[in-house]
């Protein structure tokens, strides 16, 4: 018998575990939106009786049977710090399909890409802006970017089971992607010589990608290298940079023809 090649092994041990992925929501809202979602394979519902009281309309819609537990002896497996407002709901990761399935369709398509932007509590506030100002997906790395997380979930407030949230496996590819779709693709950074409006001036109706990276070390040099541009967030004077929730949503939003 041929024995697989060690990299064949590595590859079906990754999906095997993949499989086995299971992800904690906890608090009212990512709760109820999990449940509330038909997309999203829900295995385990753990609940106070006040929190029954209160998602008693989406635990019926869900078909979910929560198990009620007496708030002393409420103890799901989450870290002990999380404010769980006495649900917890396990679920399966959620799969958005690939770039075409996400960034393609729309007449004028808006894309985050996020380099290197672990913080989970940073990810669900984009995931929030970019949900409110329409954005077609958001894009992070399957290494080196936060993970679907109940802290992401809870930060995200909902966003998280109606807003794309992709991890690809290369960012330089996926950059390439959508530029070979049509896409334009802008990096973020505080010493670039352009302003988003400057760089756009003329063409915002085109499908635009923003590139942003994470807060100290910014942009990876390979990912300046492959977008088109790289552009600034103006600013009124020398206060030193935005929070990078902060600056996918104002970039973003200047990105938008209106």
């Amino acid at each position: 018998m041929t024995k697989k090649p060690k990299w064949v092994v590595a590859k079906e041990q990754s999906k095997k575990a993949a499989s086995a992925e299971t992800v904690w929501l906890f608090g009212l809202h990512a709760v109820r939106d999990a449940l509330m979602n038909p997309q999203r394979e829900k295995l385990r519902l753990m609940v106070t009786m006040n929190a029954e009281v209160k998602l008693s309309d989406a635990i019926a819609a869900s078909g979910v049977e929560a198990e009620v537990i007496d708030p002393r002896k409420f103890n799901p497996p989450i870290d002990a710090q999380s404010v769980h407002q006495g649900a917890a709901l396990e679920v399966k990761p959620l799969n958005w399909g690939g770039l075409a399935d996400n960034c393609i369709g729309r007449e004028a398509p808006r894309v985050l890409l996020l380099d290197r932007v672990t913080d989970p509590h940073n990810v669900g506030a984009i995931l929030r802006s970019a949900e409110v100002l329409g954005a077609s997906a958001v894009i992070g790395t399957r290494h080196h970017s936060a993970p679907e997380t109940g802290a992401l979930a809870k930060t995200a407030s909902g966003a998280l089971e109606r807003q794309p949230y992709l991890r690809m496996r290369n960012l330089a590819d996926t950059i390439t992607e959508l530029q070979n779709m049509g896409f334009i693709v802008l990096g973020l950074d505080g010493e670039a010589e352009d302003t988003i409006e400057t760089a756009l001036d003329s063409k915002k109706h085109l499908p635009v990608a923003l590139v942003l990276g994470a807060e100290g070390p910014g942009l990876r040099q390979k990912t300046k290298e492959t977008v088109d541009g790289l552009v600034k967030i103006d600013a009124a004077g020398g206060f030193g940079s935005l929070n990078v929730s902060n600056a996918a949503a104002i970039a973003l939003y200047a990105s938008i023809a209106r």
